[in-house]
């Protein structure tokens, strides 16, 4: 499986920059191989990881089962 190494905050910069969805990045990655997309911190420590799936439809459960979830700890927050 690739390992993909990504500065976490540049990305995120990048993504509001560009004014795209992380999802759509992760999309026009898929090549029908698993990735590993690794998140790091400015000191290279990881913060946390994803296995990009090798097809579109994998991706889109992943993106509604996210959406969920964070929907879900938001509404705690309150």
């Amino acid at each position: 499986m690739q390992k993909i190494e990504i500065k976490a905050e540049q990305f995120f910069e990048l993504l509001k920059l560009k004014d795209t969805s992380m999802w759509e990045i992760f999309s026009q990655m898929i090549d029908g191989n698993e990735k590993e997309i690794i998140f790091l911190d400015n000191e290279d420590k990881i913060l946390f990881n994803y296995i990009l799936p090798s097809n579109t439809e994998k991706l889109e459960e992943d993106r509604k089962e996210f959406s969920k979830q964070f929907s879900d700890k938001l509404t705690n927050l309150n």
